[in-house]
């Protein structure tokens, strides 16, 4: 079973003044995936406490997945990405393109997103969008590979598996 931590970015949200429906549409997903989430929080855009919370939470070891809400767009606020990259140990470019890529073809806007994601120890670090709408597509894009991320980066896995119809 995976172990999630949800980190929603929304100084409304964090204020009182909106409710969290992106966070709870990654909970609702993610139980309907058999994943658990261990902890969640709503914080302020502001790129040093994102950071140090994803930091705290990655290097906790209580989780293998850390997914984050909010904070993605051009807005001069949305510093999700920033605060993310400014944390990780290795970048994984692939889940955000293929969010993008899936999404865009429903939303075209979908490609201003400027999501991130990667490695820190032994925790995968996802940015999605604020929108319950965009979380939707882009869980559905890229659920089917993060168990398959978590086990390499837990080294469990070393190989790939092969394509369907091809011998290893």
């Amino acid at each position: 079973m995976l172990r999630i931590g949800i980190i929603t970015v929304s100084d409304k949200g964090w204020q009182g003044e909106r409710l969290d429906k992106s966070g709870q549409v990654i909970k609702e997903s993610l139980s309907l995936a058999g994943a658990s989430v261990v902890k969640y929080q709503v914080v302020p855009d502001e790129a040093a406490l994102i950071s140090g919370r994803i930091a705290e939470w990655a290097d906790g070891g209580e989780m293998d997945v850390i997914l984050t809400t909010g904070g993605t767009g051009l807005a001069k606020r949305d510093v999700t990405p920033e605060a993310t990259l400014a944390v990780v140990d290795k970048v994984v470019p692939g889940l955000t393109e293929a969010m993008r890529a899936e999404t865009s073809r429903i939303t075209p806007t979908a490609i201003l997103s400027r999501a991130a994601a990667g490695v820190r120890g032994e925790c995968l670090i996802v940015n999605l969008p604020g929108s319950p709408k965009a979380v939707r597509e882009c869980l559905e894009a890229i659920l089917p590979v993060i168990p398959h991320a978590v086990e390499i980066i837990r080294g469990e896995v070393t190989e790939h598996p092969a394509p369907p119809g091809e011998a290893k």
